[in-house]
């Protein structure tokens, strides 16, 4: 009796794309982070991590690869600077690493709307909004939960120093190009969340 063995294989290979992905988001703490403004805002190369995840692997992945680095930094300082989940969460910028959740999720679905044919343009607008907007805005939420912060003097923290744009802005258009070649290399990696309208008969 033969068995089908097709989904324990496909179980397996998305277990490795998330564990491959957390590892990745790790290695891109090593070189620390930068923190700019009265509020010590975080930047750090693990961003690019998170955008990887999210227009490579699809939100659902792409979340599992960030919680689990989430998880692993419970135990392990594998967040830049040195820092533990714990250590990042009781911080006032706790918001910077809890918006990587839902900046995937936002990444993933609107790659996965741009399925079957992955473009650069679109898909740099999309890292812009997840990678960037969705961060900085959770982030802000975050400094108003945690600070006597106004919402204008938080943003105004934030974009008192506005040199971490153009590397924000590269780390997205990096994901775009390389998400542009990793989907034409490999299709359906992502499953398309529209489906294509039937030929006219």
């Amino acid at each position: 009796m033969s068995i089908d063995r097709a989904p324990a294989r496909s179980a397996t290979r998305d277990l490795a794309q998330i564990a491959v992905f957390a590892a990745l988001i790790v290695v891109l703490g090593l070189p620390g982070q930068i923190s700019i403004g009265s509020a010590g805002v975080p930047i750090t190369l693990q961003t690019l991590g998170v955008m990887l995840a999210g227009s490579l692997l699809g939100w659902r992945k792409g979340v599992l690869s960030v919680l689990a680095v989430m998880v692993i930094g419970l135990a392990l300082p594998v967040l830049a600077g040195g820092r533990t989940t714990l250590t990042s969460l009781a911080s006032p910028t706790a918001g910077f690493l809890i918006g990587w959740i839902p900046a995937v999720i936002v990444i993933g679905l609107l790659t996965a709307w741009l399925m079957p044919r992955y473009r650069l343009i679109p898909g740099l607008l999309i890292n812009i909004l997840g990678g960037i907007v969705v961060i900085y805005a959770v982030g802000v939420i975050g400094m108003l939960l945690r600070t006597d912060l106004t919402m204008g003097a938080a943003i105004a923290a934030i974009a008192a120093n506005g040199v971490f744009l153009p590397g924000d802005l590269a780390k997205a258009a990096v994901t775009a190009v390389v998400a542009q070649q990793v989907h034409k290399a490999r299709p359906g990696l992502i499953a398309p969340l529209r489906r294509r309208r039937p030929a006219a008969a």
